[in-house]
């Protein structure tokens, strides 16, 4: 049985290098950072995490164990408007990291992503019985 191809050329060392940029803008940004703070307790290990969901998602290995739309959704704090300042660090980080194609290739993945997670986040915060929001 052969291994799934990756979805676009990048490497592992790219998708670590990505992963810690982004996450040192995140510890700075100041409506990303409070977030994560209060969630995240050891950046080391949620970066490694993080790093195995996206090379999972890319590189097709089965290297990410959790559930990223439970987890936003449970937060509490996650709001609808949060994935568009991350969508516009992530592709920064991207632009000035990666070479053109898998930077463009990435951030369309990251942003169908980030569709899903914030209609997750939106369900949540409805009022029950509310008519389901799809845009």
């Amino acid at each position: 049985m052969s291994a799934l191809p990756p979805r676009f050329p990048i490497t592992a060392e790219q998708i670590e290098q990505v992963t810690t940029r982004f996450y040192a803008g995140i510890r700075k940004h100041p409506t990303l950072g409070p977030v994560f703070a209060n969630h995240v307790t050891d950046w080391p290990g949620h970066e490694a995490k993080i790093a195995g969901f996206w090379r999972n998602a890319i590189l097709m290995e089965r290297s990410y164990d959790g559930n990223p739309m439970q987890a936003h959704m449970r937060a509490g704090d996650v709001r609808v408007d949060h994935f568009k300042d991350w969508l516009a660090l992530f592709d920064e980080v991207l632009t000035t990291t990666l070479p053109t194609e898998p930077a463009t290739a990435w951030s369309a993945l990251a942003h169908r992503i980030g569709a899903g997670l914030s209609m997750g986040v939106r369900d949540v915060t409805q009022p029950a019985g509310a008519v389901p929001n799809l845009g």
